[in-house]
Protein backbone atom coordinates (compact mmCIF):
# COMPACT_ATOMS: atom_id res chain seq x y z
CA UNK A 1 0.00 0.00 0.00
CA UNK A 2 1.04 3.61 -0.51
CA UNK A 3 0.90 6.40 1.71
CA UNK A 4 -2.13 8.66 1.70
CA UNK A 5 -2.42 11.49 3.76
CA UNK A 6 -6.15 11.98 2.86
CA UNK A 7 -7.62 9.07 4.15
CA UNK A 8 -9.25 9.21 7.63
CA UNK A 9 -7.01 7.86 10.69
CA UNK A 10 -9.99 6.79 12.38
CA UNK A 11 -11.31 4.62 9.63
CA UNK A 12 -7.49 2.91 9.47
CA UNK A 13 -7.64 2.22 13.14
CA UNK A 14 -11.09 0.77 13.24
CA UNK A 15 -10.66 -1.01 10.30
CA UNK A 16 -9.75 -4.65 8.84
CA UNK A 17 -6.90 -4.61 7.65
CA UNK A 18 -5.26 -6.81 4.69
CA UNK A 19 -2.23 -7.07 3.14
CA UNK A 20 -1.59 -8.56 -0.43
CA UNK A 21 1.18 -11.02 -1.45
CA UNK A 22 2.98 -9.61 -4.25
CA UNK A 23 2.03 -12.73 -7.26
CA UNK A 24 3.77 -15.25 -8.31
CA UNK A 25 5.93 -15.66 -10.96
CA UNK A 26 8.04 -12.89 -12.84
CA UNK A 27 5.25 -11.95 -15.62
CA UNK A 28 2.80 -11.07 -13.05
CA UNK A 29 5.20 -9.35 -10.58
CA UNK A 30 6.09 -7.30 -13.85
CA UNK A 31 2.59 -6.91 -14.95
CA UNK A 32 1.97 -5.33 -11.31
CA UNK A 33 5.11 -3.34 -11.00
CA UNK A 34 4.07 -1.48 -14.26
CA UNK A 35 0.77 -1.20 -13.42
CA UNK A 36 1.31 0.57 -9.63
CA UNK A 37 5.29 1.81 -9.46
CA UNK A 38 6.71 2.15 -12.97
CA UNK A 39 3.86 4.57 -14.96
CA UNK A 40 4.52 6.88 -17.72
CA UNK A 41 4.64 9.67 -16.24
CA UNK A 42 7.99 7.68 -14.27
CA UNK A 43 9.36 7.11 -17.65
CA UNK A 44 8.97 10.79 -18.43
CA UNK A 45 10.95 11.97 -15.00
CA UNK A 46 14.82 11.46 -16.87
CA UNK A 47 14.73 13.61 -20.06
CA UNK A 48 18.72 13.60 -20.52
CA UNK A 49 19.44 10.04 -20.75
CA UNK A 50 15.13 8.87 -21.86
CA UNK A 51 16.59 5.93 -23.64
CA UNK A 52 19.61 4.60 -21.05
CA UNK A 53 16.73 5.49 -18.56
CA UNK A 54 14.42 3.32 -20.07
CA UNK A 55 16.68 0.27 -20.33
CA UNK A 56 17.62 0.56 -16.75
CA UNK A 57 14.23 0.74 -14.94
CA UNK A 58 12.66 -1.72 -16.72
CA UNK A 59 16.14 -3.70 -15.64
CA UNK A 60 15.36 -2.64 -12.36
CA UNK A 61 11.47 -3.95 -12.40
CA UNK A 62 12.37 -7.65 -14.15
CA UNK A 63 15.54 -7.22 -11.11
CA UNK A 64 12.71 -6.61 -8.54
CA UNK A 65 10.49 -9.52 -9.58
CA UNK A 66 13.59 -11.98 -9.83
CA UNK A 67 14.62 -11.19 -6.46
CA UNK A 68 11.05 -12.07 -4.68
CA UNK A 69 10.33 -14.84 -6.62
CA UNK A 70 13.31 -16.33 -5.09
CA UNK A 71 12.09 -16.59 -1.82
CA UNK A 72 10.44 -20.06 -3.73
CA UNK A 73 13.72 -21.70 -3.84
CA UNK A 74 13.45 -21.40 0.23
CA UNK A 75 17.44 -21.38 1.37
CA UNK A 76 18.54 -22.14 -2.34
CA UNK A 77 17.21 -18.36 -2.74
CA UNK A 78 17.96 -16.22 0.16
CA UNK A 79 18.71 -18.06 3.67
CA UNK A 80 16.26 -15.38 5.16
CA UNK A 81 13.05 -14.65 3.76
CA UNK A 82 12.62 -10.86 2.93
CA UNK A 83 10.04 -8.97 2.29
CA UNK A 84 11.06 -6.91 -0.78
CA UNK A 85 8.18 -4.43 -1.62
CA UNK A 86 7.19 -1.80 -4.13
CA UNK A 87 8.81 1.33 -2.33
CA UNK A 88 11.72 -0.40 -2.84
CA UNK A 89 11.34 0.09 -6.86
CA UNK A 90 10.30 3.14 -6.44
CA UNK A 91 12.68 4.87 -4.79
CA UNK A 92 15.66 3.29 -6.44
CA UNK A 93 13.98 4.38 -10.01
CA UNK A 94 13.89 7.85 -8.41
CA UNK A 95 17.61 7.64 -7.84
CA UNK A 96 18.60 6.28 -11.07
CA UNK A 97 16.54 9.14 -12.54
CA UNK A 98 18.01 11.91 -10.53
CA UNK A 99 21.84 10.20 -10.82
CA UNK A 100 21.74 9.97 -14.52
CA UNK A 101 19.88 13.98 -14.89
CA UNK A 102 22.65 15.16 -12.38
CA UNK A 103 26.12 13.84 -13.76
CA UNK A 104 27.39 14.22 -17.36
CA UNK A 105 28.74 10.42 -17.78
CA UNK A 106 26.72 6.95 -16.22
CA UNK A 107 27.74 6.51 -12.74
CA UNK A 108 27.46 2.73 -12.60
CA UNK A 109 29.37 2.30 -9.17
CA UNK A 110 27.35 4.84 -7.87
CA UNK A 111 23.78 3.60 -8.81
CA UNK A 112 25.06 -0.36 -7.98
CA UNK A 113 25.78 0.73 -4.28
CA UNK A 114 22.73 2.93 -3.50
CA UNK A 115 20.52 0.44 -5.47
CA UNK A 116 22.21 -2.64 -4.02
CA UNK A 117 23.86 -1.49 -0.62
CA UNK A 118 20.99 0.95 0.47
CA UNK A 119 18.07 0.86 -1.32
CA UNK A 120 17.39 -2.67 -1.19
CA UNK A 121 20.91 -4.34 0.69
CA UNK A 122 18.93 -2.20 3.56
CA UNK A 123 16.75 -4.86 4.12
CA UNK A 124 19.23 -7.60 3.62
CA UNK A 125 20.79 -8.76 7.09
CA UNK A 126 22.72 -12.02 6.29
CA UNK A 127 26.09 -11.28 4.49
CA UNK A 128 25.53 -14.25 2.09
CA UNK A 129 22.27 -13.05 0.83
CA UNK A 130 23.43 -9.80 0.44
CA UNK A 131 26.55 -10.77 -1.60
CA UNK A 132 23.56 -13.03 -3.86
CA UNK A 133 21.77 -9.51 -4.08
CA UNK A 134 24.68 -7.52 -5.34
CA UNK A 135 25.99 -10.73 -8.37
CA UNK A 136 22.43 -10.30 -9.48
CA UNK A 137 22.40 -6.60 -9.55
CA UNK A 138 25.36 -6.51 -11.38
CA UNK A 139 23.43 -8.73 -14.49
CA UNK A 140 20.97 -5.47 -14.60
CA UNK A 141 23.17 -2.50 -14.00
CA UNK A 142 25.98 -3.00 -16.07
CA UNK A 143 26.78 -1.12 -19.58
CA UNK A 144 26.01 -3.80 -21.39
CA UNK A 145 22.43 -3.68 -20.25
CA UNK A 146 21.54 -0.62 -22.62
CA UNK A 147 22.82 -2.22 -25.92
CA UNK A 148 20.03 -3.08 -28.21
CA UNK A 149 19.06 -7.13 -27.51
CA UNK A 150 21.08 -7.44 -23.92
CA UNK A 151 19.85 -10.89 -22.36
CA UNK A 152 19.19 -10.29 -18.88
CA UNK A 153 20.53 -13.32 -16.47
CA UNK A 154 22.06 -14.36 -20.23
CA UNK A 155 18.75 -15.84 -20.93
CA UNK A 156 16.99 -15.77 -24.44
CA UNK A 157 13.75 -16.02 -22.79
CA UNK A 158 14.82 -12.30 -21.11
CA UNK A 159 15.64 -10.08 -24.15
CA UNK A 160 15.75 -6.07 -23.44
CA UNK A 161 12.78 -4.79 -25.62
CA UNK A 162 12.93 -1.97 -27.87
CA UNK A 163 12.61 1.96 -26.48
CA UNK A 164 8.87 2.85 -26.91
CA UNK A 165 6.19 3.69 -24.13
CA UNK A 166 4.80 2.39 -21.39
CA UNK A 167 2.60 0.55 -23.47
CA UNK A 168 4.98 -1.14 -25.41
CA UNK A 169 7.03 -2.45 -22.01
CA UNK A 170 2.99 -3.50 -20.98
CA UNK A 171 2.37 -5.59 -24.35
CA UNK A 172 6.13 -6.97 -24.23
CA UNK A 173 5.69 -7.95 -20.67
CA UNK A 174 2.22 -10.01 -21.76
CA UNK A 175 4.72 -12.11 -24.20
CA UNK A 176 6.88 -13.41 -21.34
CA UNK A 177 6.42 -17.23 -20.55
CA UNK A 178 3.98 -18.29 -17.74
CA UNK A 179 6.11 -20.42 -16.14
CA UNK A 180 9.72 -19.71 -14.88
CA UNK A 181 12.27 -21.40 -15.50
CA UNK A 182 14.94 -22.38 -12.75
CA UNK A 183 17.68 -20.05 -15.16
CA UNK A 184 16.02 -17.28 -15.14
CA UNK A 185 17.31 -16.82 -11.95
CA UNK A 186 20.83 -18.18 -12.60
CA UNK A 187 19.83 -21.32 -11.03
CA UNK A 188 20.07 -25.52 -11.99
CA UNK A 189 16.84 -27.38 -12.96
CA UNK A 190 16.87 -29.24 -9.48
CA UNK A 191 15.82 -26.16 -8.15
CA UNK A 192 12.29 -27.10 -9.00
CA UNK A 193 12.43 -29.93 -7.41
CA UNK A 194 13.84 -28.18 -4.03
CA UNK A 195 10.43 -25.73 -4.34
CA UNK A 196 8.31 -28.51 -5.22
CA UNK A 197 9.32 -30.79 -2.17
CA UNK A 198 8.82 -27.73 0.64
CA UNK A 199 5.79 -26.91 -0.92
CA UNK A 200 4.72 -30.69 -0.22
CA UNK A 201 6.65 -30.53 3.25
CA UNK A 202 4.50 -27.68 4.38
CA UNK A 203 0.92 -29.56 2.95
CA UNK A 204 2.14 -32.85 4.99
CA UNK A 205 3.15 -30.29 8.03
CA UNK A 206 -0.34 -28.79 7.73
CA UNK A 207 -2.30 -32.06 7.54
CA UNK A 208 -0.42 -33.51 10.71
CA UNK A 209 -1.24 -30.51 13.09
CA UNK A 210 -4.97 -30.37 12.46
CA UNK A 211 -5.38 -34.51 12.63
CA UNK A 212 -7.78 -35.49 15.11
CA UNK A 213 -6.24 -36.81 18.27
CA UNK A 214 -8.12 -39.78 18.76
CA UNK A 215 -7.68 -42.12 21.83
CA UNK A 216 -7.82 -45.27 19.62
CA UNK A 217 -7.09 -46.24 16.54
CA UNK A 218 -9.99 -48.96 16.65
CA UNK A 219 -11.01 -52.28 17.70
CA UNK A 220 -8.24 -54.59 17.88
CA UNK A 221 -5.92 -52.00 17.51
CA UNK A 222 -3.18 -50.22 19.62
CA UNK A 223 -4.14 -46.85 21.49
CA UNK A 224 -1.73 -43.99 20.73
CA UNK A 225 -0.37 -44.13 24.67
CA UNK A 226 0.63 -48.26 23.93
CA UNK A 227 2.34 -46.39 20.50
CA UNK A 228 3.91 -43.67 22.29
CA UNK A 229 4.93 -46.05 25.53
CA UNK A 230 6.40 -48.53 23.18
CA UNK A 231 8.75 -45.78 21.57
CA UNK A 232 9.99 -44.67 24.58
CA UNK A 233 11.45 -47.96 25.78
CA UNK A 234 12.77 -48.16 21.55
CA UNK A 235 14.58 -44.71 22.56
CA UNK A 236 15.50 -45.90 26.04
CA UNK A 237 17.43 -48.97 25.20
CA UNK A 238 19.28 -47.50 22.32
CA UNK A 239 20.21 -44.81 23.99
CA UNK A 240 23.89 -44.93 24.63
CA UNK A 241 25.72 -44.37 28.33
CA UNK A 242 26.87 -40.54 29.63
CA UNK A 243 30.38 -40.17 28.50
CA UNK A 244 32.87 -41.26 30.94
CA UNK A 245 36.50 -38.47 30.81
CA UNK A 246 37.37 -41.42 33.15
CA UNK A 247 37.82 -43.33 30.30
CA UNK A 248 39.85 -41.11 28.59
CA UNK A 249 43.20 -41.56 26.52
CA UNK A 250 45.59 -39.78 29.19
CA UNK A 251 48.20 -38.74 26.45
CA UNK A 252 44.99 -36.01 25.31
CA UNK A 253 44.99 -34.27 28.64
CA UNK A 254 48.83 -33.77 29.34
CA UNK A 255 48.94 -30.04 30.34
CA UNK A 256 51.70 -28.21 29.01
CA UNK A 257 55.13 -27.56 31.18
CA UNK A 258 55.30 -24.10 31.38
CA UNK A 259 51.38 -22.70 30.97
CA UNK A 260 49.73 -25.60 33.01
CA UNK A 261 47.00 -25.36 30.16
CA UNK A 262 45.42 -28.29 28.30
CA UNK A 263 45.92 -28.54 24.57
CA UNK A 264 42.95 -26.98 23.05
CA UNK A 265 41.50 -29.76 21.25
CA UNK A 266 41.31 -31.51 24.67
CA UNK A 267 39.49 -28.23 26.02
CA UNK A 268 36.93 -28.71 23.13
CA UNK A 269 36.65 -32.27 23.45
CA UNK A 270 35.62 -31.82 27.37
CA UNK A 271 33.18 -28.96 26.28
CA UNK A 272 31.50 -31.53 23.57
CA UNK A 273 31.27 -34.14 26.43
CA UNK A 274 29.11 -31.86 28.70
CA UNK A 275 27.04 -30.78 26.15
CA UNK A 276 26.34 -34.71 25.32
CA UNK A 277 26.50 -35.90 29.00
CA UNK A 278 23.70 -32.93 29.71
CA UNK A 279 21.63 -34.01 26.28
CA UNK A 280 21.35 -37.36 27.12
CA UNK A 281 19.97 -36.94 30.51
CA UNK A 282 17.78 -34.74 29.71
CA UNK A 283 16.10 -37.23 27.72
CA UNK A 284 16.20 -39.82 30.14
CA UNK A 285 14.64 -37.50 32.33
CA UNK A 286 11.60 -36.64 30.19
CA UNK A 287 11.13 -39.98 29.29
CA UNK A 288 10.71 -41.49 32.23
CA UNK A 289 8.23 -38.37 33.36
CA UNK A 290 6.37 -38.78 29.92
CA UNK A 291 5.88 -42.44 30.69
CA UNK A 292 5.28 -41.60 34.44
CA UNK A 293 2.56 -39.53 33.18
CA UNK A 294 0.79 -41.86 30.46
CA UNK A 295 0.38 -44.27 33.33
CA UNK A 296 -0.97 -41.44 35.58
CA UNK A 297 1.49 -41.31 38.34
CA UNK A 298 2.10 -37.35 37.71
CA UNK A 299 0.68 -34.83 35.97
CA UNK A 300 0.58 -34.48 32.47
CA UNK A 301 2.09 -30.97 31.67
CA UNK A 302 1.95 -28.89 28.73
CA UNK A 303 5.54 -29.15 27.61
CA UNK A 304 5.13 -33.11 28.13
CA UNK A 305 2.15 -33.08 26.16
CA UNK A 306 3.63 -31.69 23.40
CA UNK A 307 6.78 -34.41 23.79
CA UNK A 308 3.63 -36.45 23.24
CA UNK A 309 2.40 -35.75 20.11
CA UNK A 310 5.58 -35.25 18.66
CA UNK A 311 6.35 -39.03 19.98
CA UNK A 312 3.48 -39.67 17.70
CA UNK A 313 4.34 -38.00 14.72
CA UNK A 314 8.34 -39.01 14.52
CA UNK A 315 9.40 -35.64 15.88
CA UNK A 316 12.14 -34.08 17.79
CA UNK A 317 10.69 -33.10 21.14
CA UNK A 318 10.80 -28.90 22.16
CA UNK A 319 12.18 -30.24 25.48
CA UNK A 320 15.37 -31.99 23.58
CA UNK A 321 15.69 -29.34 21.29
CA UNK A 322 16.68 -27.03 24.01
CA UNK A 323 19.17 -28.76 24.95
CA UNK A 324 20.26 -30.50 21.68
CA UNK A 325 22.22 -29.68 18.75
CA UNK A 326 21.18 -27.74 15.41
CA UNK A 327 19.00 -30.07 13.41
CA UNK A 328 16.07 -31.09 11.00
CA UNK A 329 16.16 -34.71 10.68
CA UNK A 330 13.00 -36.80 11.67
CA UNK A 331 13.10 -38.41 15.53
CA UNK A 332 14.20 -42.09 13.91
CA UNK A 333 16.72 -40.60 12.34
CA UNK A 334 17.71 -38.06 15.00
CA UNK A 335 18.26 -40.94 17.66
CA UNK A 336 20.57 -42.97 14.99
CA UNK A 337 22.63 -39.67 14.97
CA UNK A 338 22.78 -38.95 18.10
CA UNK A 339 23.88 -42.47 18.98
CA UNK A 340 26.50 -42.03 15.77
CA UNK A 341 27.77 -38.92 17.18
CA UNK A 342 28.47 -40.35 20.67
CA UNK A 343 29.89 -43.13 19.51
CA UNK A 344 32.78 -40.71 17.39
CA UNK A 345 33.01 -38.33 21.07
CA UNK A 346 33.74 -41.96 23.02
CA UNK A 347 36.35 -42.85 20.00
CA UNK A 348 37.92 -39.55 20.56
CA UNK A 349 37.93 -39.76 24.15
CA UNK A 350 39.45 -43.03 24.24
CA UNK A 351 42.12 -43.40 21.43
CA UNK A 352 42.51 -39.92 20.72
CA UNK A 353 43.05 -37.32 18.31
CA UNK A 354 41.51 -39.10 14.96
CA UNK A 355 43.05 -39.38 11.79
CA UNK A 356 40.03 -37.28 10.51
CA UNK A 357 37.42 -35.50 12.86
CA UNK A 358 33.50 -35.33 11.06
CA UNK A 359 32.66 -32.02 12.11
CA UNK A 360 29.28 -32.36 11.76
CA UNK A 361 29.16 -34.16 14.85
CA UNK A 362 29.97 -31.66 16.99
CA UNK A 363 27.73 -29.61 19.13
CA UNK A 364 29.99 -26.32 18.49
CA UNK A 365 31.76 -26.95 15.49
CA UNK A 366 32.70 -23.25 15.01
CA UNK A 367 34.76 -24.12 18.51
CA UNK A 368 36.12 -26.93 16.88
CA UNK A 369 37.69 -24.75 14.80
CA UNK A 370 39.05 -21.84 17.07
CA UNK A 371 40.58 -24.96 19.52
CA UNK A 372 42.42 -25.73 15.71
CA UNK A 373 43.85 -22.02 15.12
CA UNK A 374 45.10 -22.01 18.51
CA UNK A 375 47.10 -25.44 18.55
CA UNK A 376 48.74 -24.41 15.60
CA UNK A 377 49.34 -20.65 17.36
CA UNK A 378 51.34 -22.19 20.12
CA UNK A 379 53.34 -24.17 17.75
CA UNK A 380 56.59 -23.49 16.21
CA UNK A 381 57.08 -19.75 15.71
CA UNK A 382 54.36 -18.81 18.14
CA UNK A 383 51.95 -16.64 15.30
CA UNK A 384 49.13 -14.40 16.93
CA UNK A 385 45.82 -16.36 16.41
CA UNK A 386 44.59 -13.12 14.86
CA UNK A 387 47.20 -13.45 11.55
CA UNK A 388 45.72 -16.99 11.18
CA UNK A 389 42.68 -18.28 9.16
CA UNK A 390 42.05 -21.40 6.72
CA UNK A 391 43.22 -22.50 3.23
CA UNK A 392 41.86 -25.60 1.90
CA UNK A 393 42.89 -28.75 0.33
CA UNK A 394 40.07 -31.16 -1.25
CA UNK A 395 41.29 -34.25 -1.47
CA UNK A 396 40.32 -37.71 -3.60
CA UNK A 397 40.32 -39.48 0.56
CA UNK A 398 37.47 -41.05 1.84
CA UNK A 399 37.39 -41.78 5.64
CA UNK A 400 36.66 -45.67 4.99
CA UNK A 401 40.27 -45.89 3.12
CA UNK A 402 42.29 -43.13 5.19
CA UNK A 403 45.43 -44.50 7.01
CA UNK A 404 47.45 -41.67 8.66
CA UNK A 405 46.78 -37.63 9.64
CA UNK A 406 47.94 -34.90 7.65
CA UNK A 407 51.26 -33.08 8.09
CA UNK A 408 49.79 -30.01 8.86
CA UNK A 409 45.83 -29.22 10.07
CA UNK A 410 43.29 -32.04 9.99
CA UNK A 411 41.34 -33.75 7.92
CA UNK A 412 37.44 -32.69 8.05
CA UNK A 413 34.83 -35.61 6.54
CA UNK A 414 30.95 -36.06 6.06
CA UNK A 415 30.11 -32.65 4.26
CA UNK A 416 27.54 -32.32 1.77
CA UNK A 417 27.17 -30.13 -1.00
CA UNK A 418 24.13 -28.43 -1.91
CA UNK A 419 23.70 -26.20 -5.43
CA UNK A 420 26.53 -28.33 -7.08
CA UNK A 421 28.74 -31.03 -7.11
CA UNK A 422 32.75 -31.87 -7.34
CA UNK A 423 34.70 -33.29 -10.44
CA UNK A 424 38.23 -35.32 -10.04
CA UNK A 425 39.54 -32.57 -11.99
CA UNK A 426 39.53 -30.63 -9.29
CA UNK A 427 36.99 -28.38 -9.90
CA UNK A 428 33.11 -27.47 -8.96
CA UNK A 429 30.56 -28.50 -11.83
CA UNK A 430 26.80 -28.41 -12.30
CA UNK A 431 24.82 -31.15 -10.47
CA UNK A 432 23.52 -34.08 -12.46
CA UNK A 433 19.77 -33.84 -12.43
CA UNK A 434 17.58 -35.03 -9.82
CA UNK A 435 21.23 -35.18 -7.90
CA UNK A 436 20.14 -32.60 -4.94
CA UNK A 437 23.34 -33.36 -2.80
CA UNK A 438 26.94 -34.49 -2.94
CA UNK A 439 29.09 -36.28 -0.87
CA UNK A 440 32.52 -34.31 -0.68
CA UNK A 441 35.46 -36.14 -0.27
CA UNK A 442 37.61 -35.13 2.95
CA UNK A 443 38.52 -31.61 2.92
CA UNK A 444 42.08 -30.51 4.91
CA UNK A 445 41.46 -27.69 6.92
CA UNK A 446 45.11 -26.03 7.00
CA UNK A 447 45.94 -23.00 9.24
CA UNK A 448 47.72 -20.24 7.36
CA UNK A 449 49.26 -17.02 7.95
CA UNK A 450 48.13 -14.03 6.46
CA UNK A 451 45.89 -16.39 4.08
CA UNK A 452 44.51 -14.91 0.30
CA UNK A 453 42.34 -16.80 -1.28
CA UNK A 454 42.15 -16.85 -5.12
CA UNK A 455 40.38 -14.94 -7.14
CA UNK A 456 38.65 -17.54 -9.07
CA UNK A 457 37.85 -19.95 -5.92
CA UNK A 458 34.26 -19.52 -4.85
CA UNK A 459 33.71 -18.73 -1.25
CA UNK A 460 31.54 -21.48 -0.65
CA UNK A 461 29.78 -20.95 3.24
CA UNK A 462 29.54 -24.26 5.65
CA UNK A 463 26.51 -24.56 7.11
CA UNK A 464 25.32 -27.07 10.17
CA UNK A 465 21.64 -27.49 8.62
CA UNK A 466 20.03 -26.48 5.48
CA UNK A 467 17.88 -24.18 6.78
CA UNK A 468 20.97 -21.98 6.86
CA UNK A 469 19.42 -19.42 8.66
CA UNK A 470 19.72 -18.74 12.47
CA UNK A 471 20.34 -16.41 15.29
CA UNK A 472 22.20 -13.56 14.52
CA UNK A 473 24.94 -13.48 16.51
CA UNK A 474 27.28 -11.08 17.44
CA UNK A 475 30.35 -11.64 15.63
CA UNK A 476 27.77 -10.35 12.66
CA UNK A 477 26.74 -14.01 11.30
CA UNK A 478 24.27 -16.22 11.72
CA UNK A 479 24.71 -19.02 14.21
CA UNK A 480 24.02 -21.58 11.39
CA UNK A 481 27.09 -20.71 9.54
CA UNK A 482 30.39 -22.23 10.38
CA UNK A 483 33.19 -21.01 8.00
CA UNK A 484 33.53 -20.05 4.55
CA UNK A 485 35.59 -22.83 2.37
CA UNK A 486 37.52 -21.54 -0.37
CA UNK A 487 36.59 -23.93 -3.28
CA UNK A 488 38.58 -24.39 -6.67
CA UNK A 489 36.07 -23.13 -9.04
CA UNK A 490 38.14 -23.78 -13.24
CA UNK A 491 34.56 -23.78 -15.32
CA UNK A 492 32.56 -21.29 -14.11
CA UNK A 493 33.51 -17.43 -12.70
CA UNK A 494 32.45 -17.55 -8.44
CA UNK A 495 28.95 -15.30 -9.41
CA UNK A 496 27.86 -18.08 -11.15
CA UNK A 497 27.71 -20.66 -8.03
CA UNK A 498 26.37 -17.62 -6.24
CA UNK A 499 23.53 -17.47 -7.88
CA UNK A 500 23.14 -21.16 -8.08
CA UNK A 501 22.83 -21.12 -4.13
CA UNK A 502 25.96 -23.54 -3.74
CA UNK A 503 26.48 -24.41 0.00
CA UNK A 504 27.90 -27.13 2.07
CA UNK A 505 26.29 -28.43 4.66
CA UNK A 506 27.09 -30.31 7.78
CA UNK A 507 23.98 -32.99 7.68
CA UNK A 508 20.78 -34.06 5.80
CA UNK A 509 17.39 -33.64 6.56
CA UNK A 510 17.01 -37.29 6.39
Amino acid sequence: SMPASYFPVSVLQNGIKLTTEPPRGIKANMKRSFETVITQSVLDSCEKNAKVFHRLVFGLSLFHAIIQERRKFGPLGWNIRYEFNDSDLETSSKVLSKLLEEQDSIPWDAMLFVTGNINYGGRVTDDWDRRCLIAILRKFITPDAIEDKFLFMDSETLVSPNFGTWADYVQYIEGLPQNDDPELFGMHENANITFQTQESEKMISTILSIQPRLASSGAGGKSNDDLVVEKIESILSGLPEDIDLETGNKEIFVRNELTGLLPSMTTVLKQEIEKFNNLLTNIRYTLDQLQKAILGFVSMSQDLDRMYYSLMNNQVPKLWEKVAYLSLKPLSSWNKDLVERVAFINEWLKEGNPNAFWLSGLFFPQGFLTGLLQTFARQGDKIAIDELSFSFKITDLQKETLTGRPSVGVFIYGLFMEGASWDRKKTLIDQSSGEMYFKMPIIQFIPTKDYKPKDTDYRCPLYKTSTRAGVLSTTGQSTNFIVAVDIPSNEFPPEYWILRGAALLCQLND
